[in-house]
């Protein structure tokens, strides 16, 4: 078959990248296009997402697609876009944005989930979603904004999430992508659509919210403004698997279902995939999360900090241009043998991660770190061992035995963590794609535009496409 071209929009905490994939009938190119930042917006004491800027940076990533290929010849299938999870952007009636978005960071739902046991007790409200936890959970981030009487939520016309409200800008069709609504812990379990009584607790109407589409709908095309802004035709966008872990998982080479998987970045995501959902009372007590996945699968999983802690002290050591491998490297030179809690609370969004980490070494009784490689040993050595503890959990839980790890996203180009993973969790660990979001977001475009059918075709261009590295117990 001919060569056939797909734009992939993916979007994490702060930063995102555009990626070109050429699919040739077997297997998919990726070449990266643009690269651009957006950090988060400190304004009257909250921290919100600058969603014009982002929605700037994937215009300027349509017009270099389009300028890439009409040099060539040739003309882009098709559009996709993956952000991260839980926050949500509101829109007027004309297609405005209402405001900016807060940012999942911001410190105004510390206590959220306590607060919201005015409504139901945390078992009832686990039994009806499955979903973790967490004060940013958009379920707590609206009652939050309910509660403190946020005009917002009933001027709006739309509520959005991050991926469905670009969508929305660049073809005008209001959706909301179901692995991306998943995360919200407002959708039923059972009905996999939005709880009713959630809902109503919130004071909030089903139809802000977007029809339910599955990854691979076709949602629209381009509109003409675009199309003129950017040089593109009638591009159609595709709704992908919309949050990125989701997109991540779809990316993963496996061959069978005997593993595990780690979307390791600024967030650690580990779990498996199942066939069923599992909100029982084992799964309450871990706190685990069943988040939407293709073909009505379950991303069972825990969500663990991940390296963010290593960025934010990279920065704040003057680090930043010094080469990630070469940082990695420097675990060589540290014989700190300090553990922390990568989710313990103090390590959220503290004004300054080196004090944090001195402070809860303090408070632990263990040697605080002195030397940057001493900082840089602790925070890998915690990471495995944090996932070392929850794949006891997770094997629980699991339908499936867990016989390896694998690994994706940029944290699997760190050869010095996937050793320490492999020592701590005693099993293979299988690193990489690190571009498997990318990657995934590719797989359910193809899927869209008819060139596969299923989720095992998915996994075999996957396979045919990628290189990973293995990593055993030392």
């Amino acid at each position: 078959m001919s060569k056939s071209y797909h734009l992939a929009i993916d979007l994490g905490a702060t930063s995102g990248r555009s990626v070109l994939a050429t699919y040739d009938g077997e297997r998919v190119q990726m070449d990266e296009l643009t690269r651009f930042h957006y950090p988060m917006l400190p304004i009257g004491g909250h921290l919100y997402w600058n969603l014009p800027l982002i929605y700037q940076e994937v215009l300027n990533a349509l017009r270099a697609a389009g300028t890439r290929l009409a040099a060539q010849g040739d003309t882009l299938a098709s559009i996709g876009i993956d952000t991260w999870g839980v926050d949500v952007a509101y829109f007027y009636a004309d297609g405005s944005l209402a405001g900016l978005p807060y940012c999942y960071r911001d410190t105004h739902t510390e206590g959220a989930v306590e607060h919201y046991g005015r409504h139901m007790s945390r078992e009832e409200l686990y039994s009806r979603t499955g979903i973790q936890f967490m004060n940013f959970n958009t379920l707590f981030q609206l009652d939050t904004l309910r509660r403190n009487g946020a005009r917002v939520l009933d001027a709006a016309d739309k509520i959005l999430f991050m991926p469905d409200a670009l969508v929305y800008m660049l073809t005008g069709k209001a959706v909301t992508e179901f692995t991306i609504a998943s995360t919200s812990q407002m959708l039923n379990i059972a009905t996999g659509d939005f709880d009713e009584v959630l809902l109503h607790n919130l004071g909030l109407r089903r139809e802000k919210f977007g029809p339910l589409v599955q990854p691979g709908t076709v949602i629209g095309t381009l509109t003409p403004e675009i199309q003129h802004a950017t040089g593109l035709g009638e591009v159609n966008v595709i709704a992908v698997a919309g949050h990125d872990t989701a997109s991540a998982v779809i990316g993963i080479p496996a061959t069978d279902e005997k593993y595990a998987y780690l979307s390791c970045g600024t967030w650690a995501l580990f779990g498996v995939e199942s066939p069923n959902s599992n909100s029982g009372p084992k799964a309450l007590e871990y706190n685990f999360t069943n988040e939407g996945g293709i073909d009505g699968t379950t991303r069972l999983l825990k969500n663990i900090c991940g390296l963010w802690i290593f960025e934010r002290v990279r920065e704040e050591m003057g680090l930043r241009d010094t080469n990630i491998a070469e940082l990695a490297a420097s675990c060589n030179d540290s014989v700190c043998e300090s553990i922390i809690n990568p989710d313990d609370p103090s390590f959220a969004n503290p004004k300054s991660m080196v004090k944090a980490i001195n402070d809860y070494c303090a408070e632990h009784g263990q040697k605080q770190p002195e030397t940057s490689a001493d900082y840089i040993r602790v925070i890998y050595r915690s990471l495995a061992r944090r996932i070392g503890e929850m794949l006891g959990w997770l094997r629980e839980l699991a339908p499936n035995e867990v016989e390896r790890l694998h690994v994706i996203g940029g944290g699997s180009r760190n050869g010095h963590l996937m050793q320490m993973l492999a020592d701590e969790t005693r099993m293979p660990v299988i690193a990489g794609p690190a571009e498997c979001t990318a990657l995934g977001n590719v797989l359910v475009q193809l899927r869209g535009c008819g060139c596969v059918d299923s989720i095992k075709g998915m996994r075999d261009i996957a396979s045919q496409s990628v290189e990973t590295l293995a990593f055993t117990l030392r």
